[in-house]
């Protein structure tokens, strides 16, 4: 009878076996758990849900017994919070909750007693380890500076909070022989730092980055009520922040309406019916981005291929668009000529060629229209009616091979007054100018098609996420 109410016991206080096991499942916790990239990221909401995933992740770590993960004997891991104090009322408590006293072989501490360490500051916790030894996690505060944080060689480092550069690049060469994990959990409340750069825009192409986005309405055990009542306080700016886990500036994001996982997709092949034309916004010393847009059946716009380069001639440039469209196989007329809209600003002849960009591009079998609409509040507020319409499904799908579109779409902010900040807006430009053409669709048959068909398939899939 004892050891069934110690047995008991146990089950009841095993907080981690019962994580995500009940009915309500938090799907985005689950997709964090499962990435298998080593550099990985929640950007969440105030209690969104961020912090639990965090301490689970050190935990079924440091136990061995990772269920999405290649578990190792004898891991020795951080813990990094912002202050002392941080440490120890948000991960340290985390931390304690999942564990089982059982699975405590000892706990050293900074301060305070270890028979009762939820009171005191944590400098280490011994753990047994499913394969029989002894993993460690250790707990580092930012203000220490980043001297404390030199010479261990970790398997793992989860920031709780965002933690100053120098202490993440540390951290970074800490994992870096062990071939070890990143990953943060925070509310990006500090504006556009170099986590919003190496992170969230990528702009290394780091291929071990991954991010998720966690909000209010992620976490299943949030009153829609409670969420109702606190959002009416809020202010746009804060609102983006604290609810969404978003990226702002005081001045804000010109698109908050873009998300990644609905807008973004996998690349198909594209019916020829559905090819409309190309967007070029023109550049030499700065980048020129160039962008080939197709138009379903149902009018939905998608940007299917890019080319973006800076420090190219006009021959260069010409030469990588009709490459582009020989590997996509992009409509050309009866003379082998490729059309395409271009910024009207291409038309102006400069003192060192007696011809503009257009003709230059029209010599070498690009017919460029500079006709297009610059309005540029009219052209936002049409960008932002393809993103988010009534239904709740967007008109404008990116594949996933524009990545600088999709980059801009991110760090695309408003500056003083109505005005963009006029930085990294390339592709946003042409993209203005291609959907105030109002772009043209195709009819559709009598009978679907096989593509038409996969293609309804794709958009149930996407209204599913």
């Amino acid at each position: 009878m004892a050891i069934e109410e110690e047995q008991k016991r146990r089950r009841e206080r095993d907080f981690l076996a019962r994580y995500n096991a009940g009915p309500k499942k938090h799907r985005k916790q689950i997709a964090f758990h499962k990435c298998k990239k080593r550099n990985r990221w929640v950007f969440g909401g105030n209690r969104s849900g961020k912090t639990e995933c965090g301490a689970v992740e050190a935990v079924w770590l440091a136990r061995g017994n990772h269920p999405f993960r290649r578990n190792k004997p004898n891991v020795f891991g951080w813990v990094v919070s912002l202050t002392a104090q941080v440490q120890r009322d948000v991960a340290q408590a985390k931390i304690l909750h999942y564990l089982r006293p059982d699975w405590i072989e000892d706990i050293v501490m900074t301060s305070g007693r270890k028979d009762s360490p939820a009171s005191g500051i944590i400098d280490q916790i011994r753990i047994k380890n499913v394969f029989g030894g002894v993993s460690v996690i250790g707990f580092k505060s930012c203000d220490q500076g980043r001297e404390r944080f030199q010479g261990s060689s970790l398997d793992f480092v989860w920031f709780d909070e965002e933690p100053p550069k120098d202490i993440y690049e540390e951290c970074r060469m800490r994992v870096f022989d062990r071939e070890g994990d990143i990953f943060g959990t925070m509310t990006p409340l500090k504006g556009l730092t170099f986590v919003y750069e190496e992170i969230y825009l990528n702009k290394k192409r780091d291929p071990e980055v991954w991010y998720e986005f966690m909000e209010w309405a992620d976490n299943p055990y949030l009153s829609k009520k409670e969420i109702a009542l606190l959002e009416a306080t809020m202010d746009e700016t804060t609102k983006q922040a604290r609810r969404y886990g978003k990226f702002c500036t005081r001045e804000g994001l010109i698109y908050p309406e873009f998300d990644e996982s609905v807008h973004v997709i996998d690349p198909f092949p594209v019916p020829p019916e559905w090819q409309d034309t190309i967007s070029i916004d023109p550049g030499l010393k700065n980048p020129l981005s160039a962008h080939w847009y197709a138009v379903d059946y149902d009018g939905n716009v998608y940007v299917v291929a890019e080319h973006y380069a800076a420090g190219l001639d006009v021959d260069s440039h010409a030469d990588a668009i009709f490459g582009v469209s020989e590997r996509i196989g992009w409509k050309k007329d009866v003379k082998g000529r490729l059309t395409a809209l271009i910024d009207s600003a291409a038309e102006a002849k400069t003192l060192s060629s007696a011809q503009s960009v257009s003709d230059l591009f029209y010599a070498r079998g690009i017919l460029a229209d500079p006709r297009v609409n610059k309005d540029v509040f009219s052209g936002i507020a049409q960008v932002k009616r393809y993103l988010s319409r009534t239904n709740g499904m967007p008109d404008l799908y990116i594949f996933s091979n524009c990545v600088n579109m999709i980059r801009e779409f991110k760090g695309y902010f408003w500056g003083s007054g109505e005005t963009p900040v006029k930085r990294d807006d390339h592709a946003m430009d042409e993209l203005r100018y291609y959907l105030m053409t109002k772009p043209k669709g195709v009819r559709p048959s009598a009978e679907k098609t096989a593509i038409q068909k996969d293609k309804e398939r794709l958009m149930r899939r996407l209204k599913r996420r």
